[in-house]
């Protein structure tokens, strides 16, 4: 039958859905519950169907997605960190600053520091800035 997809397949396009929302929506707040709403599936099974089919957790990936927006933005001496933070989804300076340094290896205002802005097409910054790993780097980036 023409247009059928198995189960695996159907589950898969809607965990893609919900990723795309995280991807979109990053900076909007965002719970287990409403993603799972969109993947149409009961939280718990979602927060296992993510993590099968992406190797981390919903919160994990949508907190990675937000520190790599706000490593992007930090490139800018213009914005502050505290706008930063809040441009990115974060309600609490502390928070961000936090779980910045446990992705990145370093604080914001660190990182800023040991970085230079980025003239660059946008794509090529977004790809050369990816934070691959929550492992801090012993090595300075930029």
């Amino acid at each position: 039958m023409a247009g059928a997809f198995s189960a695996s397949e159907d589950q898969n396009r809607r965990l893609l859905r919900a990723r795309d929302a995280m991807d979109r929506d990053f900076a909007r707040p965002l719970d287990v519950a409403a993603l799972a709403r969109i993947a149409l599936m009961s939280p718990s099974h979602f927060t296992r169907s993510f993590r099968a089919t992406f190797g981390e957790t919903p919160h994990r990936y949508l907190q990675r997605r937000r520190i790599e927006r706000a490593a992007a933005l930090l490139r800018s001496p213009s914005i502050t960190v505290t706008d930063v933070a809040a441009r990115v989804g974060f309600d609490s300076l502390g928070t961000f600053s936090r779980t910045f340094r446990a992705v990145v290896g370093f604080s914001p205002t660190e990182y800023r520091e040991r970085t230079r802005p980025v003239a660059a097409p946008s794509c090529f910054v977004r790809a050369w800035t990816r934070v691959v790993s929550d492992k801090p780097s012993s090595s300075t980036p930029g």
